[in-house]
């Protein structure tokens, strides 16, 4: 199972690429669906498979799993479509409310299609809440990488590409991680809502909130650090400065570092409660 998802990866990278190279070559439209979907279920669906061989109770089925992954996944992007829709508003706490959003209807979808779950280990919990949430991220990465093939100037296969590869190496850290951290507390509470899986929402929700904000907190950053007297006056009066490249320099390091501090500590979350449950089963086998 292990090299299974490894050579699921490869060859849907090579058959991705070579759609890519032939839609390209061709200008054949007819190949841009394929290109969209093969583009965002890859990276998905190789860590559904990998996950699935890290180890789990036989609750873990393979049927469950594609419940999971494609009922978990569409029921949450309508759900977070739905609710966005009547909720949002621009406004400060807009990310927050996305958060709050978004990880509530995957945690939702995850109790729907566990629901007939008998036994609750941790670690299945673990896993199935990465399945709903990269089923989540697929089909919500399909959506993106649709929109940007529109431009101005016509359909854009360039950006379409690009907008899929950086959501791909996006991808495992967060929707999927999110939604792990959430289900192994949900399982750890034996598939109930209690008071700890009300509090580990409310912690995704918050690491969510911070990764969509991102590009924001290091632009505000960028400016209180390396603003000029100009381009305070500038947005004091409700015009957009221009930036200078040493800006943009900071502004693209305070980004990224942003993200990789906030990946760190999901990552870290999700290690403590997968050793948790790895801890607390031995005790019980004891």
């Amino acid at each position: 199972m292990r090299a299974l998802w490894l050579r699921i990866f490869l060859t849907g990278l090579a058959l991705w690429l070579a759609t890519v190279v032939v839609t390209g070559w061709t200008g054949n439209s007819n190949l841009v669906p394929t290109v969209v979907l093969f583009g965002s279920f890859l990276v998905p669906v190789t860590f559904v498979v990998w996950a699935y061989g890290r180890g789990r109770s036989p609750e873990v089925t393979v049927e469950r799993l594609f419940v999971a992954f494609v009922v978990g996944g569409v029921l949450g992007v309508l759900g977070a479509s739905l609710l966005e829709s009547w909720l949002l508003r621009p406004s400060l706490l807009m990310y927050v409310l996305v958060g709050l959003i978004e990880e509530g209807v995957k945690l939702a979808a995850l109790v729907f299609v566990t629901r007939h779950v008998v036994r609750h280990a941790t670690r299945d919990g673990v896993v199935l809440g990465a399945t709903v949430g990269f089923g989540f991220a697929a089909f919500e990465s399909s959506g993106y990488a649709f929109n940007a093939l529109f431009t101005a100037g016509g359909l854009s296969l360039t950006q379409l590409v690009e907008t899929e590869v950086l959501r791909g190496i996006l991808t495992p850290v967060g929707h999927g991680l999110w939604t792990a951290i959430a289900g192994g507390a949900l399982f750890r509470a034996g598939g109930r809502v209690t008071g700890p899986v009300v509090l580990t929402y409310l912690g995704v929700s918050l690491l969510h909130a911070l990764w969509d904000s991102m590009s924001a907190i290091a632009i505000a950053v960028t400016l209180v650090l390396t603003g000029r007297p100009w381009q305070f006056e500038l947005l004091r009066i409700g015009r957009v400065p221009h930036v200078t490249p040493w800006q943009v320099h900071v502004y693209t390091l305070l980004n990224w570092a942003g993200l990789i501090v906030i990946s760190l500590v999901a990552l870290g979350w999700l290690w403590t409660t997968v050793a948790t449950a790895r801890r607390d089963r031995g005790i019980l086998s004891q």
